[in-house]
């Protein structure tokens, strides 16, 4: 850690001096929120707890142009790990990234900021997070090659040939912005000598439209095998099964819907919902999960506002009787500088 520092320290002594224009920036936030679990089992309490901390999402980085051509920008987390750094190459007609930057179906139509500004992912929206990628933009066109992260579990034996294929097309106009995207991912596992192609695909679109003070934002996706695709699934199983000769698919969906309301420069109000669904071949067991919420953004000055939120998730399945359910209320604290 402390080599870490020393270099950065150089990189940001060193910078006036480097034939290249680097624009630092940095985002502290922090998370006040009470938290009320119901696990919904006879004979267990609810438990409440008080979350008081900084979010692991606060970060600093710098925007870096070279020349003409060549640019950049890395970030670093609260605990200084990697969340970007690429490069890119403008060469007229598009431009090429080589690093770790977000997926081309990144869209982020949600701004609930409960769990470290969860935005509704995974739970309505399709999100794979910050990844290596070679990726090539002509206007609002993405297409990106991307690290293929895949886990195995035992004794399996996996075999990637190819990464994983992205794109996505944004069409904006003054009132609205539409994206749509899709991906494809495919490798060979190998289990008790038994060999399964896992073949996963995404498939989805976000809009956005503005009138006036009123903003509206929806968004929806269907896949397969969506945990093995490298979908973030922190509240449902979306991976792939093994059945004794053949791979046991996992069909998902999710969508969202946010409308919200600038009151004033001061002040915007927000409501959300999200929900995912998913449900594996040979099984009658539907796993689906939601979430509802109401947030206001209050800027208190350029650069410093408080979102307080209220909202609950339900998580549920059909094979069993329980729906756990989480209320929270408190709010985010966000200096950007």
């Amino acid at each position: 850690m402390k080599k870490l520092f020393i270099i950065f320290a150089v990189l940001c002594l060193a910078a006036p001096a480097m034939a290249a224009d680097w624009n630092f920036y940095g985002s502290a936030r922090f998370a006040t929120f009470w938290i009320d679990d119901d696990s919904d089992v006879a004979g267990e309490d609810s438990d409440s707890d008080l979350q008081w901390n900084q979010q692991g999402n606060s970060r600093i980085g710098a925007n870096v142009k070279f020349n003409d051509e060549i640019g950049g920008r890395f970030e670093m987390s609260d605990n200084f790990g990697k969340r970007i750094l690429y490069g890119t190459y403008n060469f007229g007609a598009g431009q090429l990234l080589i690093g770790q930057t977000y997926a081309p179906s990144a869209i982020f139509a949600s701004n609930s900021v409960f769990d470290g500004d969860g935005d509704l992912l995974g739970i309505g929206e399709f999100y794979e997070g910050r990844l290596p990628m070679i990726q090539a933009t002509f206007g609002g066109f993405q297409l990106a090659l991307i690290k293929a992260d895949v886990d195995g579990v035992g004794d399996q034996d996996l075999d990637v040939s190819l990464p994983k294929i992205e794109a996505a097309y944004t069409f904006k106009a003054d009132m609205f912005k539409v994206t749509g995207f899709a991906g494809y991912h495919t490798y060979e596992v190998t289990q008790a000598g038994v060999d399964y192609d896992v073949d996963s695909y995404v498939a989805g679109i976000g809009a956005g439209m503005n009138f006036g003070p009123i903003f509206v934002n929806l968004g929806a996706h269907i896949g397969q095998n969506l945990g093995n695709y490298g979908a973030y699934q922190p509240y449902i199983n979306q991976d792939a099964g093994f059945g004794a000769t053949d791979t046991l698919d996992n069909d998902a969906f999710g969508w969202l819907a946010v409308v919200g309301f600038n009151v004033s420069e001061m002040i915007t109000l927000e409501a959300g919902y999200g929900y995912t669904e998913a449900e594996l071949d040979d099984s009658n067991n539907t796993q689906d999960a939601q979430q509802i919420y109401l947030n206001a953004t209050i800027n208190i000055t350029k650069g410093f506002f408080i979102v307080p939120e209220i909202g609950m998730q339900t998580i549920s399945e059909d094979a069993s009787p329980e729906e756990p359910e989480r209320f929270y209320v408190g709010a985010k604290w966000q200096i950007n500088f």
